[in-house]
């Protein structure tokens, strides 16, 4: 558990040392920290892959708060930077990022500043005298806009080398309510999977979930009994009746079995009576489970401690799972309360946190300093 500004604690933790990266950095405009503001260099980077790069200046302040999208999604850039080269070479990083509108800002006090006090909509300032309206801070958006902040960021970081694998969903069936009329109430969130390389560790038996309660019934299908159907290929299909999937035969050579969920073993064509395909093609499968899916359904966390913003449990277990082996290392940059820490270590990892404010440092130790791991 590590005090200090992110981007120059790591510039002194070794290279290609970390398993794996999972972490979720402030997000743009949302909420000031009250942290000491940091000195952030001029940075150069690449918005798109294809683009030509810009180059935002040096500015004094807290992450998430820059005058500018550009500068924001630059600072998120250089600390990544960082976590690439004390990443190993087949290590992932897992970053959750939520979006932000271009508000109508309307909703401000009467000499155009924030509610004192930490009150939302309640002070006089709200609704005595003049509201006055503050500048527009990316230009070339409109009052409403979502200003695609995530999405952004991962095409940035695409650009910088890193390979872009997954945009997981997380999906909040406990979500903020909001009080739209001209929209959907926001509900979902983003878990990008990134990689330094094309092939990296991976855990995916790891984090199988169970199949459907209707696969599993059309995977126990009698197959020979059923009659099937001819409407397949504008019920042009000559080749006799096409069937539910599970167990027909012929389709890989000899009577498959008829409990499939993921691959067992990986096999060479020949292997399976089909030469002509690739190390790794369609092979019978076995058990009741199924590749993890991409949308990931997990309640916001309740928490007592002072963060507004704590990572789930849940959220982030199939990324260590996955992404970090048992006994290998964890790094969660902007650590808060330190949920990525209990997970890890609850789960025979190690992990290394960094938070910029001590309060959180003193929270990180309380929750950690007892931990019970699951056994092997």
């Amino acid at each position: 558990m590590l005090h200090g500004d992110c981007r120059l604690v790591m510039q002194n933790l070794p290279a290609e040392f970390f398993n794996c990266c999972v972490t979720s950095p402030p997000y743009l405009w949302v909420r000031d920290y009250g942290v000491p503001p940091s000195e952030w260099p001029s940075v150069a980077y690449t918005q798109m892959a294809g683009l030509p790069p810009i180059t935002v200046p040096d500015w004094t302040g807290c992450l998430g708060l820059e005058p500018t999208v550009e500068m924001f999604v630059g600072h998120i850039v250089l600390v990544f930077r960082e976590v690439w080269r004390v990443l190993r070479d087949d290590g992932t990083l897992w970053l959750n990022f939520g979006d932000t509108y271009e508000g109508s800002m309307k909703g401000r006090n009467a000499d155009g500043a924030g509610n004192p006090g930490g009150m939302h909509k309640q002070h006089r300032g709200q609704f005595a005298g003049t509201i006055i309206p503050k500048e527009h801070k990316a230009k070339y958006l409109k009052p409403k806009d979502l200003i695609g902040i995530p999405w952004r960021v991962a095409f940035a970081l695409q650009a910088d080398g890193w390979y872009l694998r997954m945009d997981n969903i997380w999906s909040k069936p406990n979500c903020m309510p909001e009080s739209v009329t001209d929209r959907p109430t926001k509900a979902h969130e983003y878990m990008f999977l990134l990689s330094k390389n094309s092939r990296y560790y991976y855990d995916s038996e790891a984090i199988k979930e169970p199949l459907t309660e209707s696969s599993i019934a059309r995977l126990s299908q009698d197959l020979e009994q059923q009659a099937g159907s001819t409407r397949a290929n504008g019920e042009g299909k000559t080749n006799g009746s096409m069937k539910a999937v599970g167990g027909s035969k012929g389709a890989f050579g000899p009577e498959q079995s008829r409990k499939r969920s993921g691959n067992t073993k990986r096999k060479y064509g020949d292997e399976r009576g089909r030469p002509e395909s690739h190390l790794g093609g369609t092979i019978p499968w076995e058990g009741s489970t199924r590749n993890k899916r991409s949308v990931w359904k997990v309640a916001t966390a309740q928490t007592k401690e002072a963060h507004f913003a704590a990572f789930p449990e849940k959220l982030i277990e199939p990324c260590i799972l996955a992404g970090c082996p048992v006994g290998g290392h964890v790094l969660d940059p902007f650590g808060g309360i330190g949920t990525a820490r209990k997970v890890a270590l609850e789960n025979n990892r190690k992990c290394t946190l960094i938070d910029i404010n001590p309060d959180y440092i003193d929270i990180q130790k309380r929750r950690t300093a007892v931990i019970q791991p699951k056994l092997l």
